[in-house]
Protein backbone atom coordinates (compact mmCIF):
# COMPACT_ATOMS: atom_id res chain seq x y z
CA UNK A 1 0.00 0.00 0.00
CA UNK A 2 1.33 3.87 -0.74
CA UNK A 3 0.32 7.04 -1.56
CA UNK A 4 0.64 7.54 -5.41
CA UNK A 5 1.20 11.03 -6.86
CA UNK A 6 1.55 12.06 -10.14
CA UNK A 7 4.59 14.25 -10.90
CA UNK A 8 4.31 16.62 -14.51
CA UNK A 9 7.04 17.53 -16.37
CA UNK A 10 7.92 19.68 -19.27
CA UNK A 11 11.15 18.74 -22.10
CA UNK A 12 12.16 15.80 -18.47
CA UNK A 13 12.02 19.16 -16.10
CA UNK A 14 9.93 18.55 -13.52
CA UNK A 15 7.06 21.58 -12.96
CA UNK A 16 7.33 23.60 -9.58
CA UNK A 17 3.26 21.77 -9.02
CA UNK A 18 4.97 18.12 -9.26
CA UNK A 19 7.26 19.39 -6.46
CA UNK A 20 3.93 20.28 -4.45
CA UNK A 21 2.54 17.60 -4.73
CA UNK A 22 5.40 15.48 -4.10
CA UNK A 23 5.81 17.60 -0.70
CA UNK A 24 1.93 17.27 -0.56
CA UNK A 25 2.05 13.57 -0.94
CA UNK A 26 4.52 12.71 2.14
CA UNK A 27 2.47 14.71 4.32
CA UNK A 28 -0.56 12.49 3.83
CA UNK A 29 1.85 9.39 3.89
CA UNK A 30 3.06 10.47 6.80
CA UNK A 31 -0.30 10.33 7.93
CA UNK A 32 -1.13 6.90 7.01
CA UNK A 33 1.98 5.44 7.52
CA UNK A 34 3.05 4.43 4.31
CA UNK A 35 5.54 5.45 1.68
CA UNK A 36 5.28 8.10 -1.64
CA UNK A 37 5.25 6.51 -5.17
CA UNK A 38 5.60 9.13 -8.28
CA UNK A 39 4.86 8.01 -11.15
CA UNK A 40 6.61 10.14 -13.94
CA UNK A 41 6.24 10.04 -17.95
CA UNK A 42 9.66 10.43 -19.82
CA UNK A 43 11.63 12.77 -16.96
CA UNK A 44 15.50 12.44 -17.91
CA UNK A 45 16.24 12.64 -13.87
CA UNK A 46 13.97 12.02 -10.89
CA UNK A 47 16.46 12.51 -8.80
CA UNK A 48 15.32 15.99 -7.08
CA UNK A 49 11.61 14.39 -6.32
CA UNK A 50 13.38 11.95 -3.10
CA UNK A 51 14.07 15.77 -1.83
CA UNK A 52 10.59 16.31 -1.35
CA UNK A 53 9.43 13.21 -0.03
CA UNK A 54 9.17 10.51 -3.04
CA UNK A 55 10.59 7.23 -2.10
CA UNK A 56 10.54 5.38 -5.08
CA UNK A 57 9.80 6.78 -9.22
CA UNK A 58 8.20 4.59 -11.90
CA UNK A 59 9.30 5.94 -14.71
CA UNK A 60 6.70 5.67 -18.18
CA UNK A 61 9.19 6.38 -21.22
CA UNK A 62 6.77 4.76 -23.68
CA UNK A 63 3.68 6.75 -23.53
CA UNK A 64 5.65 9.72 -25.40
CA UNK A 65 2.72 12.07 -26.17
CA UNK A 66 0.32 13.74 -23.43
CA UNK A 67 -3.01 11.83 -23.92
CA UNK A 68 -5.45 12.18 -20.98
CA UNK A 69 -7.05 8.65 -21.72
CA UNK A 70 -3.64 7.06 -22.01
CA UNK A 71 -1.90 8.80 -19.25
CA UNK A 72 -5.05 7.38 -17.33
CA UNK A 73 -4.37 4.18 -18.29
CA UNK A 74 -1.15 3.94 -17.13
CA UNK A 75 -1.74 5.42 -14.05
CA UNK A 76 -3.89 2.91 -13.60
CA UNK A 77 -1.81 0.13 -14.83
CA UNK A 78 0.61 1.74 -11.40
CA UNK A 79 -1.48 2.45 -9.30
CA UNK A 80 -2.28 -1.31 -9.22
CA UNK A 81 0.81 -2.48 -8.81
CA UNK A 82 1.98 -0.57 -5.69
CA UNK A 83 -1.80 -1.21 -4.59
CA UNK A 84 -1.85 2.58 -3.98
CA UNK A 85 -5.09 3.90 -1.93
CA UNK A 86 -4.38 7.70 -2.90
CA UNK A 87 -3.76 9.07 -6.04
CA UNK A 88 -2.70 12.68 -6.11
CA UNK A 89 -2.31 15.19 -8.94
CA UNK A 90 -2.17 18.77 -9.54
CA UNK A 91 -4.33 21.27 -10.63
CA UNK A 92 -3.06 21.75 -13.68
CA UNK A 93 -4.68 21.98 -17.40
CA UNK A 94 -3.52 18.83 -17.49
CA UNK A 95 -4.20 17.01 -14.69
CA UNK A 96 -7.55 18.43 -14.66
CA UNK A 97 -8.64 16.41 -18.12
CA UNK A 98 -6.77 13.50 -16.84
CA UNK A 99 -8.06 13.09 -13.34
CA UNK A 100 -12.01 12.43 -14.70
CA UNK A 101 -10.58 9.18 -16.71
CA UNK A 102 -8.45 8.15 -14.12
CA UNK A 103 -11.27 8.38 -11.49
CA UNK A 104 -13.45 6.35 -14.02
CA UNK A 105 -10.72 3.96 -14.36
CA UNK A 106 -10.07 2.71 -10.84
CA UNK A 107 -13.72 3.42 -9.84
CA UNK A 108 -12.68 6.02 -7.77
CA UNK A 109 -14.06 9.13 -5.97
CA UNK A 110 -12.03 12.34 -7.21
CA UNK A 111 -11.80 15.37 -4.86
CA UNK A 112 -10.87 18.95 -6.64
CA UNK A 113 -9.26 22.15 -5.39
CA UNK A 114 -7.88 20.05 -2.28
CA UNK A 115 -6.20 23.22 0.24
CA UNK A 116 -5.08 20.58 3.02
CA UNK A 117 -3.49 17.37 4.20
CA UNK A 118 -6.86 15.20 5.35
CA UNK A 119 -8.51 16.49 8.53
CA UNK A 120 -9.41 12.70 9.22
CA UNK A 121 -7.54 9.36 7.45
CA UNK A 122 -11.48 7.37 8.52
CA UNK A 123 -13.42 8.56 7.41
CA UNK A 124 -11.12 10.43 4.67
CA UNK A 125 -11.89 13.83 4.74
CA UNK A 126 -10.60 16.62 3.31
CA UNK A 127 -10.97 20.40 2.84
CA UNK A 128 -11.87 21.76 -0.79
CA UNK A 129 -12.31 25.24 -2.07
CA UNK A 130 -15.87 26.04 -3.86
CA UNK A 131 -17.95 28.69 -5.81
CA UNK A 132 -14.68 30.48 -6.72
CA UNK A 133 -12.70 30.04 -3.52
CA UNK A 134 -15.65 32.23 -1.84
CA UNK A 135 -16.44 29.26 0.46
CA UNK A 136 -15.38 25.89 1.52
CA UNK A 137 -16.66 22.20 1.86
CA UNK A 138 -15.38 19.42 3.97
CA UNK A 139 -15.75 16.17 1.58
CA UNK A 140 -16.00 12.29 2.62
CA UNK A 141 -14.39 9.81 0.06
CA UNK A 142 -15.57 6.73 0.85
CA UNK A 143 -14.75 4.70 -2.16
CA UNK A 144 -11.75 2.06 -1.80
CA UNK A 145 -9.08 4.10 -4.10
CA UNK A 146 -9.23 8.18 -3.38
CA UNK A 147 -8.00 10.67 -6.23
CA UNK A 148 -6.98 14.24 -5.31
CA UNK A 149 -6.15 17.25 -7.00
CA UNK A 150 -4.28 19.72 -4.71
CA UNK A 151 -4.91 23.63 -5.31
CA UNK A 152 -2.18 25.19 -6.73
CA UNK A 153 0.39 27.19 -4.55
CA UNK A 154 -2.26 25.57 -0.92
CA UNK A 155 0.37 23.72 0.20
CA UNK A 156 3.66 24.97 -0.93
CA UNK A 157 7.45 23.32 -1.28
CA UNK A 158 8.23 21.63 1.86
CA UNK A 159 11.78 19.85 1.48
CA UNK A 160 11.76 16.28 3.20
CA UNK A 161 15.12 14.12 2.01
CA UNK A 162 14.47 10.49 1.37
CA UNK A 163 16.39 7.16 -0.21
CA UNK A 164 14.72 7.14 -3.15
CA UNK A 165 14.69 4.39 -5.81
CA UNK A 166 13.65 4.72 -9.63
CA UNK A 167 12.95 2.04 -12.10
CA UNK A 168 11.38 2.05 -15.75
CA UNK A 169 7.85 0.61 -15.97
CA UNK A 170 6.09 0.09 -19.56
CA UNK A 171 2.68 0.76 -19.78
CA UNK A 172 0.10 -0.91 -21.76
CA UNK A 173 -1.84 1.52 -23.79
CA UNK A 174 -3.30 1.89 -26.91
CA UNK A 175 -2.56 3.95 -30.10
CA UNK A 176 -2.97 7.65 -29.22
CA UNK A 177 -6.21 9.43 -31.12
CA UNK A 178 -4.39 12.74 -29.58
CA UNK A 179 -3.11 15.35 -32.83
CA UNK A 180 -0.83 18.19 -32.11
CA UNK A 181 -0.77 20.94 -34.82
CA UNK A 182 1.14 23.40 -33.05
CA UNK A 183 2.23 24.42 -29.24
CA UNK A 184 2.00 28.38 -28.27
CA UNK A 185 5.07 28.41 -25.23
CA UNK A 186 6.78 31.37 -24.12
CA UNK A 187 10.14 31.07 -23.74
CA UNK A 188 12.75 33.17 -21.47
CA UNK A 189 9.73 33.69 -19.16
CA UNK A 190 8.80 32.63 -15.32
CA UNK A 191 5.75 30.44 -16.51
CA UNK A 192 2.30 31.75 -14.92
CA UNK A 193 1.65 28.44 -13.54
CA UNK A 194 5.06 28.35 -11.47
CA UNK A 195 5.26 31.99 -10.87
CA UNK A 196 4.76 33.47 -7.24
CA UNK A 197 4.40 36.78 -8.32
CA UNK A 198 2.13 37.61 -11.08
CA UNK A 199 2.40 41.18 -12.87
CA UNK A 200 -0.95 41.45 -14.73
CA UNK A 201 -2.25 44.65 -16.92
CA UNK A 202 -5.50 45.86 -18.52
CA UNK A 203 -7.03 48.14 -20.85
CA UNK A 204 -5.43 50.57 -19.05
CA UNK A 205 -2.27 50.51 -20.40
CA UNK A 206 -3.44 51.96 -23.88
CA UNK A 207 -1.81 49.85 -26.08
CA UNK A 208 0.66 47.35 -26.84
CA UNK A 209 3.78 49.55 -26.87
CA UNK A 210 3.25 50.33 -23.30
CA UNK A 211 4.04 46.73 -21.97
CA UNK A 212 7.80 47.23 -21.83
CA UNK A 213 7.08 48.43 -18.03
CA UNK A 214 5.50 45.81 -17.11
CA UNK A 215 7.87 43.82 -18.60
CA UNK A 216 10.18 45.76 -16.61
CA UNK A 217 8.46 45.60 -13.37
CA UNK A 218 8.06 41.37 -13.79
CA UNK A 219 12.11 41.48 -14.14
CA UNK A 220 12.81 42.98 -11.26
CA UNK A 221 10.31 40.81 -9.44
CA UNK A 222 10.94 38.02 -11.01
CA UNK A 223 7.69 37.49 -11.62
CA UNK A 224 5.17 35.99 -14.67
CA UNK A 225 3.59 38.29 -16.95
CA UNK A 226 -0.42 38.25 -17.65
CA UNK A 227 -3.24 40.18 -19.06
CA UNK A 228 -7.10 40.35 -18.95
CA UNK A 229 -9.24 38.91 -21.70
CA UNK A 230 -9.81 42.26 -23.49
CA UNK A 231 -6.00 43.08 -24.19
CA UNK A 232 -5.51 39.51 -25.33
CA UNK A 233 -8.65 39.66 -27.84
CA UNK A 234 -7.60 42.39 -28.94
CA UNK A 235 -4.01 40.70 -29.69
CA UNK A 236 -1.96 43.34 -27.56
CA UNK A 237 -0.46 40.29 -25.95
CA UNK A 238 -0.71 36.81 -26.82
CA UNK A 239 -3.01 34.53 -25.55
CA UNK A 240 -0.92 32.64 -23.09
CA UNK A 241 -0.98 35.55 -20.98
CA UNK A 242 -4.83 35.57 -20.52
CA UNK A 243 -5.71 35.60 -17.00
CA UNK A 244 -9.24 34.61 -15.41
CA UNK A 245 -11.84 32.20 -15.64
CA UNK A 246 -11.90 32.04 -18.92
CA UNK A 247 -8.44 32.11 -19.34
CA UNK A 248 -5.53 30.64 -17.11
CA UNK A 249 -6.14 30.54 -13.37
CA UNK A 250 -3.93 32.55 -10.83
CA UNK A 251 -3.18 31.01 -7.16
CA UNK A 252 0.16 32.77 -6.73
CA UNK A 253 1.19 34.42 -3.74
CA UNK A 254 1.55 38.15 -5.28
CA UNK A 255 -1.32 39.49 -8.14
CA UNK A 256 -0.25 42.88 -9.43
CA UNK A 257 -3.37 44.08 -11.61
CA UNK A 258 -2.08 47.59 -13.12
CA UNK A 259 -5.09 48.85 -15.31
CA UNK A 260 -7.82 46.41 -14.96
CA UNK A 261 -11.34 46.95 -13.62
CA UNK A 262 -12.04 43.83 -12.18
CA UNK A 263 -14.69 42.11 -14.16
CA UNK A 264 -16.32 39.61 -12.24
CA UNK A 265 -14.62 36.92 -14.35
CA UNK A 266 -11.45 37.75 -13.79
CA UNK A 267 -11.37 38.36 -10.39
CA UNK A 268 -13.01 34.52 -10.17
CA UNK A 269 -9.71 33.52 -11.91
CA UNK A 270 -7.16 34.98 -9.82
CA UNK A 271 -9.66 34.74 -6.48
CA UNK A 272 -6.92 31.95 -4.83
CA UNK A 273 -4.01 34.45 -5.34
CA UNK A 274 -3.02 35.18 -1.94
CA UNK A 275 -2.44 38.75 -2.03
CA UNK A 276 -3.60 40.70 -4.19
CA UNK A 277 -2.95 44.28 -5.51
CA UNK A 278 -4.66 46.72 -7.62
CA UNK A 279 -3.21 49.87 -9.40
CA UNK A 280 -5.99 51.65 -11.33
CA UNK A 281 -7.23 55.51 -11.85
CA UNK A 282 -11.37 54.98 -11.20
CA UNK A 283 -11.52 54.63 -7.21
CA UNK A 284 -14.92 52.98 -8.01
CA UNK A 285 -13.35 49.95 -10.16
CA UNK A 286 -14.79 46.71 -8.66
CA UNK A 287 -11.09 45.42 -8.17
CA UNK A 288 -10.50 47.14 -5.28
CA UNK A 289 -13.43 45.62 -3.26
CA UNK A 290 -11.51 42.49 -4.26
CA UNK A 291 -7.62 43.44 -3.45
CA UNK A 292 -5.99 43.20 -0.01
CA UNK A 293 -4.05 46.80 -1.23
CA UNK A 294 -4.83 49.82 -3.84
CA UNK A 295 -3.23 52.41 -5.72
CA UNK A 296 -5.64 54.94 -6.81
CA UNK A 297 -3.32 56.60 -9.80
CA UNK A 298 -2.18 56.99 -12.98
CA UNK A 299 0.05 53.28 -13.69
CA UNK A 300 2.08 55.29 -16.13
CA UNK A 301 3.58 57.46 -12.93
CA UNK A 302 2.94 54.93 -10.64
CA UNK A 303 4.57 51.44 -12.06
CA UNK A 304 8.07 53.58 -13.12
CA UNK A 305 8.41 55.27 -9.42
CA UNK A 306 7.90 51.28 -8.18
CA UNK A 307 10.34 49.75 -10.43
CA UNK A 308 12.95 52.60 -9.22
CA UNK A 309 12.16 51.85 -5.36
CA UNK A 310 12.49 47.80 -6.15
CA UNK A 311 15.75 48.67 -7.80
CA UNK A 312 16.85 50.63 -4.94
CA UNK A 313 16.18 48.08 -2.71
CA UNK A 314 17.46 45.41 -4.11
CA UNK A 315 20.84 47.58 -4.49
CA UNK A 316 20.87 47.96 -0.85
CA UNK A 317 20.04 44.13 0.02
CA UNK A 318 22.32 42.87 -2.41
Amino acid sequence: MSVLVYTESDNGQFKKAALEVASYANAIASQMNTTVTAVTFNASDASVLGKYGVNKVLNISNVSQYDAKNYAEAIKQVCEKESAQVVILSSSSDSKYLAPFLAIELDAAYASNVLDIPSSISPFTVKRASFTNKAFNNTELNSEVKIIALSSNSFGLVENETSMTSEEFSANVGESNVTVQSVDKATDKVSIADADIVVSAGRGLKGPENWGMIEELADVLGAATACSKPVSDLHWRPHSEHVGQTGKPVASNLYIAIGISGAIQHLAGVSASKVKVVVNTDSEAPFFKAADYGVVGDAFEVVPALIEKLKAFKAQNA
